[in-house]
């Protein structure tokens, strides 16, 4: 296509024709003479299409199209050698070409190329044929048919072939071909390392280049680096970077030298000569950062074993590699913080590296490059690992705010390895207390939230080690962490399920943060683990007894008991057994339903809101049932907020600010009336201002309970023994709820009824238990485990059926008659309240039994 090929034909027998030029304007007349039957076209032809192919890629691609290619495939292996060679030559230079590669894949070439490296072909063919099959092993499929059909045998002879394009062409494919295991296993065993090494001392660099390269590769094999010794050929490579006329080969040098120096034994071999030390040297005074770069990635790889750690312990590498931080290249300051990371395993080099490394280290934490900053902050949590001398260092270089800001960086490593280094410093006290002041808990919220299962188990260690701390939890649960924290129990990755458990188990020590877990659905997924073979974990099951232990309303409606060890509490309320499946509202939720006839809530709370609150009632003359009515006030209130439209915040400021003002009318009146020249606009607007400060609902104050507890202090806390104070107790309980009920008159018992009527008369399905005159056993049983409590009598609160409650006491039974100085045991008893208050039925006895039952 407008291209030319032109060729001095060599003359031909006197009785054809005379000599002549032959000019073509398109490569097409060529192509046609290849299927001349004259040898001698043949071959002027085929060296015609190498010299047009040799012009440029344009013109391949042109015989591509002309059908060039199928035609010199028949052709080289013809049994004319010119023929032979020409055409070759022709592949040799379109194998450049993709396009070309992809057919002569199609026609499966390489077996009639290999067919040409036999020793006693032309060292032209050897030339191109070994330049086709370099072309073409870049692609996989080439390798293994090249490997298939045996071409790597006679590829590894050529390496000795006189020619340097030969051996530049031959190594350069087995180069290519050893990047697959298989090839790499059969050089080997074809005795590949003399003639690589003898390539070395080639005049030509780019030979000597592709040799190391090709080295690099097969010496990863473990088998391979013992030939390579056997075979001196540590000490080629020691020369080669002894010799500054060959720095051009330093960095494929230090790559193979890299891989030597993972076995012990080469390792001993090289530092035994004295090249280990030479190595290092070289290492320090280089100003290329490829080669700096390189040598630290060897250290790296040999560090990796702890005998080769112990050998570059010895020879102070931990001083070269301090030095290769302050180059100024990213890639230099990253492959040297990793051999950090490698070699302090080392006890000895982990102290090294603290007592100069760590300030460096600290400095690439605010690098503006991220792998830096990984690389950097891994080697810090390696260094900080058990050493609490390093964790100093780090707190001394003022590494523990850069730390907590590695926190959002943008590599997962990075987040990963600073939150383990700060755990690691976590384990002084002094350091933690300042790692905390800095913001870690707000800091890890984010961390939570990853998808990588490594940050998310690292983040939640780190948030379980710091949330001993009330403060921490605290700042946690304002940073929105407890949400992600709880959705990482769901995890299917057996570390990040149990760290989640242990730092929900950590941070369920407070009440607050215990119920904010809980609303979170932390408890019904911890239930789901625990019924799990398979994903429950040492710290679920604790973990869930903990929230349930620091939220004892919902525990005691899950589980239906209270231990002695669980304290009842202002706030306290009993609303039944929950169903499995049910949410379980709070006391605020329960109090915006309207009155049911469902069973009624009975919650405590003895201690008033505020002192000033009971005195401002009784200045009021404000009785005790107007203070419980508030919620039906605020019920009303909502409602006639509903059907204006109003906002749920509105209802609940509403709600709020009734049941607030209520015992500070007659106070906030008087200020009303006092703003002189206010209009009613603006006395509105500052009520509004008042219940908005008093928007966050409490039950009112029971100071009917205040008054038992005061009383069973005053009465039962000084008798002599527990005995007596449970007995004394019991006999109080049931005197404020009914007293003594017969047997066989209890269904006459009409507490149904008097529950009820408090209810209507609260307008209100919650009540306080001082309210409560008529109580059967479940009131009675809550009454006596709350006044227990408060006044130290241990004891327990077990729920049964058919509203069955029961407490049971641990008793020291008296010695037996005639015996002295003898301890026996505690016993434990199930309290009457109903029938005899203040019998002590042994548990498991018939009648302790009739008493849960009947």
């Amino acid at each position: 296509m407008g291209k030319k090929v032109k060729k001095e034909v060599e003359p031909p027998p006197k009785h054809v024709f005379d000599p002549l030029l032959i000019e073509s304007k398109t490569a097409a007349t060529v192509v046609l003479m290849l299927s001349s039957p004259e040898e001698e076209v043949l071959a002027k032809a085929c060296y015609a299409l190498y010299k047009f192919a040799s012009k440029g890629d344009e013109n391949k691609m042109t015989l591509l199209g002309l059908g060039a290619v199928e035609r010199l495939y028949k052709l080289i292996t013809h049994e004319n050698p010119i023929v032979r060679r020409n055409a070759v030559m022709v592949f040799g230079i379109m194998a450049s070409n993709d396009d070309v590669k992809k057919l002569l894949r199609e026609l499966d070439v390489t077996n009639s190329l290999i067919s040409q490296l036999a020793p006693e072909e032309d060292v032209v063919i050897h030339e191109f044929a070994t330049l086709c099959l370099a072309h073409m092993a870049v692609e996989y499929t080439t390798k293994v048919q090249i490997f298939e059909q045996g071409g790597l045998e006679p590829l590894i002879a050529l390496l000795s072939s006189p020619d340097p394009d030969v051996k530049k062409n031959s190594v350069e494919c087995i180069y290519l071909l050893v990047q697959d295991f298989q090839s790499r296993a059969a050089v080997r065993e074809l005795n590949v390392i003399p003639p690589l090494l003898e390539l070395l001392k080639s005049e030509y660099s780019v030979i000597q280049l592709l040799a190391l390269k090709t080295l690099e590769v097969i010496s990863k094999d473990r088998e391979t680096r013992i030939i390579l010794g056997e075979n001196k050929g540590l000490d080629c490579l020691l020369k080669i970077l002894e010799n500054n006329e060959f720095s051009d080969l330093h960095v494929e040098t230090l790559a193979v030298l890299g891989n030597c120096l993972e076995d012990v034994h080469t390792l001993q071999l090289i530092q035994q000569a004295g090249g280990l030390k030479k190595l290092l040297s070289f290492v320090g005074v280089s100003t290329v950062p490829d080669i700096q770069k390189n040598a630290a990635k060897a250290i790296t790889k040999a560090a990796y074993d702890c005998e080769n750690r112990k050998i570059l312990n010895e020879e102070e590498v931990e001083k070269c590699l301090i030095k290769l931080l302050e180059i100024d290249s990213d890639g230099v300051k990253v492959a040297a913080s990793q051999a950090i990371s490698a070699m302090c395993e080392n006890l000895a080099s982990k102290r090294a590296f603290g007592l100069q490394g760590i300030p460096q280290l600290v400095q690439l934490l605010s690098s503006d490059n991220e792998e830096v900053k990984e690389a950097a902050v891994t080697a810090l949590a390696n260094l900080t690992a058990g050493s609490p001398s390093n964790a100093s260092a780090v707190a001394q270089a003022e590494g523990i705010e850069p730390l907590v800001n590695t926190l959002n960086a943008q590599r997962d490593g990075s987040i990963a390895n600073a939150a383990t280094a700060l755990t690691n410093l976590a384990l002084q006290e002094p350091f933690r207390v300042n790692i905390q002041s800095r913001g870690i808990m707000s800091a890890l919220a984010e961390p939570l939230r990853s998808a990588n299962s490594q940050v998310q188990s690292r983040a939640a260690f780190t948030v379980a080690v710091f949330s001993c701390d009330a403060d921490a939890r605290t700042e946690l649960r304002n940073a929105g962490g407890l949400g992600p924290l709880v959705e990482l129990l769901h995890s299917k990755n057996k570390e990040v399920r149990r760290n989640a458990c242990w730092a929900v188990l950590v941070c369920a020590s407070d009440e607050l943060t215990a119920v904010e877990l809980c609303r979170l659905g932390a408890l019904d997924i911890l239930e789901e683990i625990n019924l799990s073979i398979v994903r429950k974990n040492n710290f679920s099951e604790v973990a869930l007894e903990k929230l349930l232990d620091n939220n004892l309303s919902q525990k005691y409606s899950r589980m239906g008991y209270l231990s002695s060890s669980n304290i009842i509490t202002d706030g306290f309320y009993d609303c039944g057994q929950i169903k499995p499946g049910v949410k379980f509202l709070s006391l605020e939720e329960l109090s915006m339903q309207e009155l049911t006839d469902h069973r009624a809530i009975i919650f405590i709370n003895a201690k008033p809101q505020e002192d000033v609150l009971a005195v401002e009632e009784k200045a009021q003359g404000s009785s005790y049932e107007q203070t419980i009515l508030s919620p039906s006030i605020s019920r009303k209130g909502r409602r006639q907020k509903a059907s204006s439209m109003a906002s749920p915040m509105e209802e609940k400021q509403e709600l709020s600010g009734q049941r607030s003002s209520l015992s500070k009318s007659s106070t906030r009146e008087e200020g009303l009336r006092k703003g002189k020249g206010k209009t009613e606009e603006e006395k509105l607007k500052v009520q509004d201002e008042i219940n908005l400060e008093n928007s966050h609902w409490l039950p009112p104050p029971d100071f009917i309970l205040l008054d038992y507890i005061n009383d069973a202090s005053k009465t039962i806390l000084p008798l002599a023994t527990a005995r007596e104070q449970v007995v004394a107790l019991a006999q109080f309980v049931a005197d404020k709820m009914g007293g003594p009920i017969e047997r066989d008159k209890l269904h006459d018992f009409s507490w149904e009824l008097h529950i009820s009527e408090i209810a209507f008369e609260l307008k209100c399905n919650i009540m306080p238990i001082g309210k409560v005159k008529k109580g059967t056993f479940y009131h009675r049983a809550l009454l006596f485990k709350v006044i227990a409590d408060r006044i130290g009598i241990g004891c327990s609160l077990v729920r049964g059926e058919y509203n069955r409650a029961w407490n049971e006491v641990k008793l020291v039974e008296d010695s037996p008659q005639g015996i002295t100085g003898l301890l026996l045991p505690p016993q434990e008893h199930i309290v009457d309240l109903m029938f005899e208050p203040g019998l002590l039925m042994k548990q498991g006895s018939a009648e302790a039994e009739r008493y849960k039952r009947i």
